[in-house]
């Protein structure tokens, strides 16, 4: 392979992994593009090591690490304190208060769904937002809620039969 292609290859593989691994740490779970990011660095690493030696290939490696470092840096850093934080995906600990812990204070309370429960999200009930967990089934937002008890920190709820 002509040495020229041979650097190519290597530049779009480590750009593109590096861009696939920085976008897999902002998309929840690990999937398709964390995956293909890792395997296009390999293969750029690999393709360093064949037309440049070892040093430059520990080199890359080390440089792609790095990266990887930032990436998940930046993605835990705005799950802290950044947009990320101020998603319903993210559980705060204000949003599970003291009152959330006496279940006899909540059973039998009527609320609304304040968040699809599927089965766990968020029900508001006297102006307080709690978390929540359905019994086993899909509760719609907006859907008027009784609180049938309360497990691991949330309350269990049910649809209102009227």
């Amino acid at each position: 392979m002509d040495p020229m292609a041979g650097n190519v290859i290597m530049i779009l593989c480590l750009v593109a992994g590096a861009a696939l691994v920085i976008l897999e740490a902002f998309i929840p779970g690990f999937g398709v593009a964390g995956a293909a990011g890792i395997i296009l660095e390999i293969t750029g690493v690999v393709f360093a090591w064949l037309h440049h030696g070892t040093a430059f290939a520990v080199g890359m490696t080390v440089l792609v690490l790095a990266i990887i470092a930032a990436a998940v840096w930046m993605s835990y850093r705005s799950a802290m304190k950044g947009r990320i934080s101020k998603s319903p995906l993210i559980l705060r600990e204000q949003e599970t208060t003291e009152e959330t812990q006496d279940a006899s204070r909540w059973k039998g309370c009527q609320g609304v769904a304040a968040s699809a429960l599927r089965p766990g999200g968020f029900v508001e009930i006297d102006g307080q937002r709690l978390n929540a967990a359905s019994e086993g089934e899909w509760i719609a937002k907006g859907i008027r809620i009784v609180v049938t008890g309360f497990e691991n920190g949330h309350v269990l709820v049910r649809p209102v039969n009227d």
